[in-house]
């Protein structure tokens, strides 16, 4: 699984913080989807787009688009070549059965660990096999300041599979694992595709696809337009209201 990082040579200050975001893909061979979706991401953040320009002046992208590579080459659903689900073995990964995920994760501990490096965002990309549409998979902190500034996804995406957790069967996935690893300014998601299609909005119609799957990491989200002072938000799973400031710029819509 090759590292592939994005970044603007000329903006690299020597002695400046860098700002890194980290995005993993296809640990699960058979979320074909996933795969779409990275190269999306991939080449918005390369084109000439406005935004994908800022990205690259202020941030350092790094991607792993494969961290099963065995498992897609002998075309196995979930599993790696050893007959491990790699995204339950985050909290203690094998240099020998698991060598791309201990990999990658000895990296994000030397990335945590450099007071250099700040590790923004991590988003780890799959694909579902029931559920339509994109949508996002995020971890419940324990201070609403610090929850509330997830959310963004919830407004981006499916608001209605979106959703905020701390399920013990999902703790050795990368968003679990990291998310409790890291402070409480990273922010860290599993982002979910479709295999199948997704919903026309305002209506019941199911819009198949295939290669459209890399708009979704292409085209980037719309810009928030400024909200109200303040939005109640019952957030999936907590039971607890937020009330999103005026400056979040956050609307639902």
């Amino acid at each position: 699984s090759n590292l592939l990082p994005l970044y603007l040579p000329d903006n690299l200050r020597e002695g400046a913080e860098q700002k890194v975001v980290f995005i993993t893909g296809r640990v699960h061979p058979g979320e074909t989807p996933s795969s779409f979706v990275c190269q999306g991401i991939i080449d918005f953040l390369i084109s000439q787009h406005p935004i994908a320009r800022v990205l690259r002046e202020h941030l350092v992208f790094k991607i792993a688009p494969m961290l099963n590579p065995d498992g897609v080459y002998l075309g196995n659903y979930r599993c790696s070549l050893m007959g491990f689900d790699l995204n339950r073995h985050w909290l203690d990964p094998s240099p020998w059965a698991h060598p791309t995920l201990h990999g990658v994760k000895q990296l994000i501990i030397q990335m945590y660990n450099d007071p250099k490096t700040s590790l923004e965002f991590y988003i780890d990309i799959h694909a579902h096999s029931t559920m339509m549409n994109g949508f996002m998979y995020g971890n419940i902190f324990e201070d609403e300041e610090s929850h509330s500034l997830t959310l963004f996804s919830f407004f981006c995406l499916s608001q209605s599979s979106t959703s905020f957790n701390r399920d013990a069967v999902k703790a050795g996935t990368g968003r679990r694992f990291l998310g409790g690893l890291l402070d409480h300014t990273s922010y860290c998601y599993t982002l979910e595709v479709s295999f199948y299609s997704y919903i026309i909005g305002g209506t019941t119609a199911a819009v198949p696809y295939t290669e459209e799957a890399c708009i979704l990491g292409s085209f980037p989200f719309p810009l928030p337009s400024p909200g109200p002072a303040h939005i109640q938000l019952r957030v999936p799973r907590s039971a607890r209201v937020y009330q999103m400031p005026q400056e979040s710029g956050l609307q639902l819509r």
